[in-house]
Parts: structure tokens; C-alpha cells; sequence
């Protein structure tokens, strides 16, 4: 199932399972903790913690989930941040581990987690976050039958955590600008008397050739407009046999994209779990050759594939879809696409950052 990210106080969430970020003497505590325990019910959940005693960092421990909006409370343990130096990295990836083990010993069928010691324990931000989602992915490919979501109670933490963050501002800034009518205006008159010194030029060589001086000039082209609004250039170095087949295949999205998964010789499985899709989705896609998809759910199939941005644009034309430089969600996955970044979940970290539609989340 996919991996949701969500705004939220997590003493709120309906989950199976609620994981706590916990001390090791189980105790009520500050931020997440202390606000579990209260909507939980101090006492109770005070004494079914007392009941197990402690935990040691990076493990887990379960107690029933009392006044929660779910069955079960999973207490974590992750570790102080010391500088790294104390096996930090190591601890918050058992802890994960640790979290997920337990969810799958209790049978639950969703999971709803805070981001573990980036709070007032003190882990880097993005160092938590790239470790949530790669043991969130690990887990998920051997269990698509759960529901995972990561919670947090402010957009602010996933542009802290993000390397990326800055780059993304002034690429977004810049599409901003190119996709300005009076920018694409400008660059169309500029284009316009470009092509007069050209022709100016031509017709000069004509009335008075130059001399054979045995030097190769490179031809000067005029054509320096924008992109289409959404259609770039050809990227050199894309796999020809794919080009040809996006190029040349009349058929719907469901059967253009089932053609792809073949030619890459792709399990379904795999496509599903990179596209952060259901299987049940991705069934329904796969037995209706008339199915339109939304577009979250075509570039993360797309990124599934790994296509490069004018393969995107190919497969998404083909449900009617389109990447412009107009759309905030658009100009992130652009981003992506253009720097060969395919991962549906690091992508969707940004998305939510920016309070837009994540990939592969709905049909």
C-alpha cells in the first residue's frame, strides 16, 4: 500500500498501530510522547508501560492503544544525537526495524510513526528523514498489504530535512519566470530579429561570397525559443529502442505503459512498489486497457520506470496529461526527471513540503 505523508497531530491519526517516540524508561514524557499518553489516558497507559519496564534504545515495546483512535501503541526508543560518532545512524535504523517487526507480530494493517529523534533528541532532520523512508521502502516491498504513514506537525520539517530544499526553491523561481508571457514575449522578438541578422547575412554571402579560407564554421540557428509550454527537446542519450517505442506506439496509456514494463522486462511487483502504488491499483490498470489515470499516479508510474522527462511527457500525453512550467507540482517533478532522480518517495518529501498532491497516493 502506499507510503502516505501527512500533516497532523498524531494523537489524532487513526492507525492499527501509533508509534510513540519513546524514553527508555517508558515514561511520560514532552512532544510526541507526552501527547500520546495524554489522549491515551495518563494512568492506563502509565501502568501498561510500568508493567514492561523499560526499553533499550533502538528497540520497541507494545501496549494497547487505551483512548487512541487505534489498537495498539509501538513505544521507540531512537537515539540522542551525540554528533554520530556513537552509532546514532545505526540505533534510529534498528529502532525502524524495530517498529515494524512489532507491527507485523501484532498483525497490524496500518502504521502511523512521527519522525523518530528529530525532535528534542536532536538527529539531523534530513539524516531521520532519508532513514524513515529507506527502512519505510525496505519494509514495504515484503509487506504491500500495510498501510504506512509518517506524521508530522509541521511542513517546515520536511524542507529542514531535504538537501535539496534550495535548489528546488530557485528552480522553481526560474520555471516561474520562463513560463512569464512577457518573458516568452521578449525571447520571441529576440528570435525574431535573430532571424533577420541571419537572413541579412545569407543574402550577403550571396552577393559576395567569402573566400574558401579551408575553416569549418559551426551554422548558427535562430531557433532559441522556450520550449513548448510542457514539451522539451529530445534528451540525448535515451535508449533508442525506448524512443522508438514511445514514438510509434498508437495505444492507450494502460497499454503503452504495460508495453514498457515488458520492454524493460520489469516484474509487476516491482513497478507497483517503486510507484508507492497498490497492488489492487495497479491490477485495475492492468485489466483495463481504457483506464485514465490521475496524475500523481502517471509520473509515479513514470518514475517507476525511470523515463527520462520527454518519455514522461509521452506516456502522460497519452491519458491526456501534460508537465507544464505553470503548475507548482509539475515544476517539482520536472526537477526530478530532469536530474534523474527517480525515487517516488523522496520526491513526494518535497511535494508534501510544498503542500501538493504526493505520487502514487490516489487513482
Amino acid at each position: 500500500m502506499p507510503f502516505l505523508i501527512v500533516r497532523d497531530d498524531i494523537a489524532r491519526v487513526s492507525a492499527d498501530a501509533i508509534v510513540n517516540a519513546a524514553n527508555t524508561n517508558l515514561k511520560a514524557g514532552g512532544g510526541v510522547c507526552g501527547a500520546l499518553f495524554e489522549a491515551a489516558g495518563a494512568a492506563d497507559m502509565q501502568a501498561a508501560c510500568d508493567a514492561i519496564g523499560s526499553c533499550p534504545t533502538g528497540s520497541a515495546v507494545s501496549t494497547p492503544a487505551f483512548a487512541l483512535d487505534a489498537k495498539w501503541v509501538i513505544h521507540a526508543v531512537g537515539p540522542i544525537w551525540r554528533g554520530g560518532l556513537s552509532g546514532e545512524t545505526d540505533a534510529l535504523r534498528s529502532c525502524y526495524r524495530s517498529v515494524f517487526a512489532e507491527a507485523d507480530r501484532l498483525g497490524a494493517q496500518s502504521v502511523a510513526f512521527p519522525l523518530i529523534s528529530a525532535g528534542i533528541y536532536g538527529f539531523p532532520a534530513g539524516d531521520a528523514l532519508a532513514i524513515a523512508r529507506e527502512e519505510t521502502e525496505a519494509f514495504l516491498r515484503d509487506h504491500d498489504a500495510v498501510d504506512v504513514t509518517l506524521v508530522v506537525f509541521d511542513r517546515a520539517v520536511m524542507q529542514a530535512g531535504s538537501r535539496l530544499f534550495a535548489e528546488i526553491e530557485e528552480y522553481i523561481d526560474d520555471e516561474y519566470v520562463q513560463s512569464s508571457p512577457h518573458v516568452r514575449g521578449r525571447a520571441a522578438r529576440f528570435a525574431q530579429e535573430l532571424s533577420g541578422f541571419a537572413d541579412l547575412a545569407e543574402e550577403s554571402d550571396r552577393l559576395a561570397p567569402m573566400p574558401d579560407m579551408g575553416l569549418e564554421c559551426a551554422s548558427f540557428s535562430a531557433d532559441v525559443m522556450p520550449e513548448d509550454e510542457g514539451y522539451p527537446v529530445a534528451v540525448m542519450g535515451a535508449p533508442r529502442e525506448l524512443d522508438d517505442l514511445l514514438d510509434n506506439l498508437d495505444a492507450s496509456f494502460s497499454e503503452t505503459l504495460l508495453a514498457l514494463i515488458d520492454e524493460r522486462g520489469m516484474a509487476d511487483a516491482q513497478v507497483y512498489h517503486r510507484a508507492n502504488l497498490s497492488r489492487q491499483l495497479f491490477s485495475k490498470i492492468r485489466s483495463n486497457a481504457a483506464y485514465r489515470p490521475t496524475k500523481p499516479t502517471a509520473v509515479a508510474l513514470a518514475m517507476a520506470l525511470e523515463l527520462d522527462l520527454r518519455q514522461t511527457q509521452d506516456l502522460l500525453g497519452r491519458a491526456g496529461l501534460t508537465l507544464s512550467r505553470s503548475s507548482k507540482f509539475d515544476v517539482i517533478v520536472r526537477f526530478f526527471l530532469e536530474r534523474g532522480i527517480h525515487d517516488v518517495f523522496q520526491v513526494n518529501e518535497m511535494l508534501f513540503a510544498y503542500d501538493q498532491p504526493l505520487l502514487g497516493s490516489v487513482g
